[in-house]
C-alpha cells in the first residue's frame, strides 16, 4: 500500500434527492366528464447509501469527490400512477470504515462486512396525490402534497484498518522489519523515526495453510493520544485488531517503562483497548546471550506474556506465531459462543 495512495480520512457533503410532488388530477374520459380524483403519489428522493466493499483498502477514490448527490423522485400522475423513486447513490468503502456526523462527532455507522449497507442521508418523501385524500366527507379533493425536500449534511468517513494483530511500538522499534520477515509485505524500512507513515498490512502464513493478517501501525510516541507526533491519526487503526503485539528493542533503556508508556497512550485514546489480549516481543535480541535474557526476564512487565525475538536472525518467530495463533483461536471460539 503506497503511502501516497493510502487515504483513511475524508469529509464529504451528502445531498439526498427531493421527493416528487403528488398529482392533483380528476379522472376524465369520453364517457365521464366529471370523475373522481385519481392523482398519484410522488416518488421518494434518492438515498445516499454507504456500502462495504472488500475490494477497497483505502478511501482514496473519495478524496476529491467532495459532493455526492442523489436524484429527485418523479411526480405523480393520473390514473393513480405513482412517480418513480429517485436513483440511490452508493458510496463503496473499505471494511472498517466509520461514518461520523461533522457537527456532533457521533458515530452513525460502521461497516465491517462486504455488502453491508447503511443509509447516510435519506431521500425526501414523495407527496401524496389527491386520490389519497378522498373520503366519504370529501369525495373530490383538489389538494396534493409537494414532495419533501432532500437532506444535505457533511459526513466524515474514517477508516480503521481491519487486521488480526496490530504491531505497537515506538518509532524504529523494528515493526516494519518484523512484518517484512513474517509476510510478503514490503514496507519502507530505514534507521530513523517515522519511516512508516501509513499502516502496512501483511498476510502471515501459519501451520496447516492457516493465515492471519498483521498490521504495522505507525510508531507511537509519548503524548500521541493528544495528537502529538502522528497522534490520533493512526491510533484508531489499533481499535479493530483482535490482539496487540507490543514490540520493544532489547537495547531500550527501560523496557518496562516503554511498555507502560505505550499501554497508557492506547488506554488514554480508548479505554477499551486495555481489554485486548497482548504479547510483548523483545526485538533485536540476537545481541543477547542466554544469561542476559534470564536477567532481563526479571525486569519485564508481569501482566503480559513476553518473548525474545530477532527478525534479522529469524529467532523466536515460530514461537511468536504460535503465541499469536493461540490468542486468535481463543478469540474466535469466544466470538462464536
Amino acid at each position: 500500500m503506497a503511502s501516497d495512495n493510502f487515504v483513511d480520512y475524508v469529509k464529504i457533503c451528502c445531498r439526498s434527492g427531493d421527493g416528487g410532488a403528488g398529482s392533483s388530477h380528476m379522472f376524465r374520459d369520453k364517457m365521464n366528464s366529471n370523475g373522481g380524483p385519481d392523482g398519484g403519489n410522488g416518488g421518494r428522493g434518492g438515498h445516499i447509501i454507504m456500502r462495504g466493499n472488500s475490494q477497497f483498502w483505502t478511501l482514496l477514490h473519495l478524496k476529491y469527490r467532495k459532493h455526492i448527490s442523489a436524484t429527485p423522485g418523479g411526480g405523480g400522475s393520473k390514473s393513480c400512477s405513482s412517480g418513480r423513486d429517485g436513483q440511490d447513490m452508493y458510496i463503496d468503502v473499505p471494511l472498517g470504515t466509520v461514518a461520523k456526523n461533522v457537527e456532533t462527532f457521533e458515530v452513525e455507522a460502521e461497516i465491517v462486512e462486504d455488502g453491508q449497507e447503511f443509509i447516510l442521508t435519506k431521500g425526501g418523501r414523495g407527496g401524496r396525490g389527491n386520490a389519497f385524500f378522498k373520503s366519504s366527507i370529501n369525495q373530490t379533493p383538489l389538494n396534493a402534497q409537494p414532495g419533501e425536500e432532500g437532506l444535505e449534511q457533511w459526513i466524515v468517513l474514517e477508516l480503521k484498518v481491519l487486521a488480526d494483530v496490530g504491531l505497537v511500538g515506538f518509532p524504529n522499534a523494528g515493526k516494519s522489519t518484523l512484518l517484512s520477515v513474517l509476510s510478503a509485505a514490503k514496507p519502507e524500512i530505514a534507521n530513523y523515526a517515522f519511516t512508516t507513515l501509513t499502516p502496512n498490512l501483511g498476510i502471515v502464513s501459519y501451520r496447516d495453510h492457516k493465515t492471519f493478517i498483521m498490521a504495522d501501525i505507525p510508531g507511537i510516541i509519548e503524548g500521541a493520544h493528544t495528537g502529538k507526533g502522528l497522534g490520533t491519526r493512526f491510533l484508531r487503526h489499533i481499535e479493530r485488531n483482535s490482539a496487540l503485539l507490543f514490540l520493544i528493542p532489547a537495547d531500550a533503556v527501560d523496557i518496562k517503562k516503554e511498555y507502560a508508556i505505550l499501554l497508557n497512550e492506547l488506554t488514554e485514546h480508548n479505554p477499551d483497548l486495555q481489554k485486548k489480549q497482548r504479547i510483548l516481543a523483545i526485538s533485536k535480541s540476537d545481541m543477547l546471550d542466554d544469561e542476559l535474557k534470564e536477567e532481563m526476564k526479571a525486569e519485564l512487565p508481569e501482566d503480559i506474556d513476553a518473548i525474545f525475538i530477532s527478525s534479522v536472525a529469524q529467532k523466536g518467530l515460530v514461537e511468536l506465531k504460535d503465541m499469536i495463533w493461540k490468542i486468535l483461536s481463543a478469540n474466535a471460539f469466544t466470538d462464536h459462543e
